[in-house]
């Protein structure tokens, strides 16, 4: 099978790179790193802007109607550029209110997302560390949340959608009764929340099969994106290092002349292009709707995890002691990695998905 993008992806793609390149170069995405959510709203209006908050929603609630293939154009260059803030996350709950809001909650919560009047994010995971929707336990008696959400990200959202044992419900941040808790987190990109319900009447979106339904398609996507984004993570590490071997002299000559180094940035090209190959894959089947698409996002997602790894290693063990320390750029993609790795699913969790996947 040859897979090339078409004229329109390559476009887009150029767009992306071009757009996130001149906005986010490194310097700012260390600036923006330091502020309260690692995003300011001149940035965020501009990223609306472009369309990229709506890249897959239909153009009905403002979105741009574009694929899959195109989100995973889109969100490897974000990926290069290390954009931070909430960007995933609000594609997140935009795909949950696509698959299980109303047609009201959507004019009034996924356009506004789309035109970059609104953030959301998905709080699901808890003490289970789970991403299985059916091991949540947080209860909702008569739409009315109580118990506790942890890892939630960039959850100084302007909403919640809050999974739930009986549903999807959707809960303004600043509710009363509401409480959220900065949690330390790796990549300094991306802010992640502890998530606490006192009795907070909560607004249902969905329930039973349909929400179940809803929270595994919006799961798959963000797997997805996700993977895009270290796929990008992955060329730029790549990036760093050989450049760093072209400069870098040892015993007078430049370390990538020695076939160690030279079989490390081998080493990280073979698996930058089968993480690309694999989410490619996988965004043309989903775009497709074909069936198989699930288990190809979970390879992908499983490979682009322990990959992404293992190019941090490959460059931090090239750049020697200094690419770890805080003024080279490499452990900031390295951070990432570390945070992707588990995000939505880490490589353990995707492959015993695909097992059963496999076995059904």
């Amino acid at each position: 099978m040859h897979f090339g993008l078409s004229e329109t992806q390559q476009s887009i793609k150029n767009s992306a790179k071009e757009f996130f390149g001149a906005e986010c170069p490194i310097a700012e995405v260390r600036r923006l790193a330091e502020t309260e959510h690692a995003m300011e709203p001149k940035l965020w209006k501009k990223i609306a802007e472009q369309g990229w908050t709506g890249i897959i929603f239909p153009e009905a609630h403002d979105g741009m109607g574009l694929g899959y293939v195109e989100m995973a154009v889109a969100f490897e260059e974000m990926g290069r550029a290390l954009v931070p803030g909430p960007l995933l996350s609000t594609l997140v709950a935009g795909s949950v209110l696509e698959h299980a809001a109303s047609e009201d909650q959507k004019k009034k919560y996924l356009s506004a997302i789309c035109r970059g009047e609104a953030k959301g994010t998905l709080a699901l995971l808890e003490r289970s560390a789970s991403w299985n929707p059916a091991d949540v336990k947080l209860t909702a008696a008569n739409h009315t949340l109580t118990g506790e959400k942890l890892f939630v990200p960039d959850a100084a959202a302007d909403f919640l959608l809050v999974a739930a044992s009986d549903g999807i419900h959707l809960v303004p941040s600043n509710a009363a009764g509401v409480r959220i808790m900065k949690t330390p987190g790796i990549d300094l990109t991306r802010r992640l929340y502890a998530v606490t319900f006192d009795n907070v009447p909560a607004e249902p979106v969905a329930t039973g099969a349909r929400a179940t339904a809803a929270l595994e398609a919006a799961l798959d996507i963000a797997a997805l994106a996700t993977a895009a984004e270290m796929v990008g993570g992955m060329q730029r590490l790549l990036d760093l290092t050989v450049e760093y071997a072209k400069t870098r002299k040892q015993f007078g000559k430049p370390i990538g002349t020695f076939q160690a180094v030279q079989h490390q940035c081998a080493d990280m090209l073979f698996y930058l292009e089968g993480a690309r190959a694999a989410v490619y894959y996988a965004a043309c089947l989903l775009s497709e709707n074909d069936p198989g698409a699930r288990a190809a996002i979970s390879v992908a997602k499983a490979y682009a995890s322990d990959t992404f790894r293992l190019c941090g290693n490959s460059a931090i063990q090239v750049h020697g002691g200094m690419g770890f320390t805080w003024e080279n750029d490499a452990h900031l993609f390295y951070r990432r990695a570390k945070a992707s790795e588990t995000a939505f699913g880490d490589a353990t969790f995707h492959r015993e998905r695909l097992a059963k996947i496999l076995l059904d």
